[in-house]
């Protein structure tokens, strides 16, 4: 992400785990690394929670589509209006009460990518200039756009982190699939040699029959 502005300071959490990668990059490659942590586990192990009163990976996976769609919504805010006041809220009250064990996780999955794909288009198209505006926080002050993508981002990878702790503890690793087996090289000059195809050739024929008899002696003279 092109900008000449310093890194903005977010929790340290999110900070810790993102580091000083591209958070525009890591927002792109999200959801197909969600779909990744998530193979391989049936809907049951899906909404098994860890400890009574924590997430399961399907809440967590809500979670994150419900975040999006609310983040995108402040993008737009931001973007368009001077100064808007953002409103927090409960994600807690989210998770409980919008409708989680009603859908399957992969349904979630998909809103989530459905509404980064979104959000990735709008913040492709404004000008880089709007990254440096910002809305009021209910909670936290102020906040620029260029703030909330670095939150974003790291909010993601925190999550994704959690979400294979979860996988581990309860489940196991996850197998890695075999690779396919490898033809094995013909080494050059080890092939045998052809077999014969035609039948051998035939013999050579038989010699000729010995000449003909010597002619009789000539008669007496008469």
């Amino acid at each position: 992400m092109s900008t000449t502005k310093p890194d903005p300071v977010i929790p340290a959490p999110y900070a810790a785990v993102l580091g000083d990668q591209d958070p525009i990059l890591v927002m792109a490659t999200t959801p197909d690394r969600l779909r990744k942590s998530l193979r391989g586990l049936s809907e049951a192990q899906l909404t098994k929670r860890p400890l009574p009163g924590k997430w399961s990976i399907k809440e967590i996976v809500a979670h994150l589509a419900d975040g999006e769609m609310i983040l995108g919504s402040r993008y737009r805010f931001v973007a368009a209006q001077d100064r808007p006041v953002i409103i927090g809220y409960d994600q807690d009250a989210f998770v409980v009460m919008l409708g989680v064990a009603n859908t399957t996780t992969a349904d979630l999955v998909d809103d989530f990518a459905l509404a980064r794909a979104v959000n990735l288009g709008l913040l492709d198209r404004i000008p880089i200039e709007s990254l440096d505006r910002v809305g009021i926080h209910s909670e936290r002050g102020e906040e620029s756009i260029l703030k909330m993508l670095h939150m974003c981002a790291g909010h993601d990878l925190h999550h994704l982190r959690q979400i294979e702790t979860i996988r581990v503890g309860l489940f196991g690793a996850p197998k890695k699939r075999k690779a396919a087996p490898k033809k094995k090289a013909v080494k050059k000059g080890t092939s045998k040699p052809p077999k014969k195809t035609g039948k051998a050739a035939s013999k050579p024929a038989k010699k000729a029959a010995k000449p003909a008899r010597k002619p009789a002696k000539k008669a007496g003279k008469k």
